[in-house]
């Protein structure tokens, strides 16, 4: 069940009226606490307590994972371990190459970060990814644009990283005028855009679809004998999303830190 179903009001029809699918404002909830810092207004809801809820967690299993390291190592560093020489070797190293490996902190915090929020799309009591959210996944975009915008500048002059991107190698220069703007717009605008979009997509989509079958499941158990029939169905599909969700909780999570790296390669060396 998501955790829209602990208030069957909103989805269940006592008085005949339907069903009634999720909609947008499972991703607007009302807000917990609300304060004003330096006249700016915030506010806490149950969607930014589940984000802290799932980086404190990550933080504290890593912690633990590492705090007393032996070279045997138990399941907990074994498996700590094995996720960061995942991002070591298998993103900054494969993707960078040898200069990826000062990166590798980063992504491995990042690729941590996003897996954490993402699994809490499968968590009872949570069971929504503060990854459906447009804006947090457009905070990690932007996040990812500055710095490997700043790497390329630093390593290869401002000059020559903008001229690179402008001017890609060996294009025809009677193609340039069609080329630039094209290759500017990618570099620049979609490329964050995209880091964003591709993972807010999954995860929302994601939330949607269980949502859809868990409700179902609770609506056909409850309006008579005949729909009851149905119910198994629904709930079945309920569990098979939910393993295709896992999937996509690590695959995305994985998809992000490897464009990341790929961008990161793209500054760290000039163009051929």
């Amino acid at each position: 069940m998501t955790s829209s179903a602990l208030a069957l009001s909103d989805v269940l029809a006592a008085n005949g009226e339907g069903f009634e699918p999720p909609s947008i404002n499972e991703f607007y909830p009302e807000p917990i606490a609300s304060f004003s810092l330096l006249g700016v207004d915030f506010e806490i809801t149950r969607i930014t307590l589940i984000m802290w809820i799932a980086t404190l967690v990550i933080g504290a299993l890593l912690v633990a994972a590492v705090r007393r390291p032996t070279i045997v190592p138990g399941k907990m560093q074994w498996l700590a371990e094995s996720g960061y020489s995942l991002v070591r070797d298998g993103i900054a190293r494969d993707v960078i190459g040898p200069k990826g490996l000062p990166f590798a902190p980063f992504l491995a915090s990042l690729f941590f970060f996003i897996l954490a929020n993402n699994a809490m799309s499968i968590i009872p009591l949570a069971q929504i990814s503060p990854n459906s959210k447009f804006a947090i996944p457009l905070v990690l975009a932007i996040m990812c644009w500055v710095l490997y915008n700043y790497i390329g500048i630093r390593e290869q002059g401002a000059a020559k990283y903008f001229k690179d991107a402008a001017i890609p190698p060996g294009v025809p220069k009677a193609a340039l005028i069609l080329v630039t703007p094209i290759e500017l717009l990618q570099v620049f605008v979609i490329r964050p855009f995209t880091l964003a979009v591709r993972l807010f997509a999954n995860m929302f989509a994601g939330h949607m679809l269980l949502a859809v079958f868990s409700l179902g499941t609770a609506y056909l158990l409850t309006v008579g004998n005949f729909s009851i029939i149905f119910a198994p169905f629904s709930f079945a599909m309920a569990l098979v999303m939910t393993f295709f969700e896992l999937l996509v909780i690590v695959l995305q999570a994985y998809v992000f830190t490897v464009l990341m790296a790929t961008y990161l390669n793209g500054a760290v060396e000039p163009a051929h």
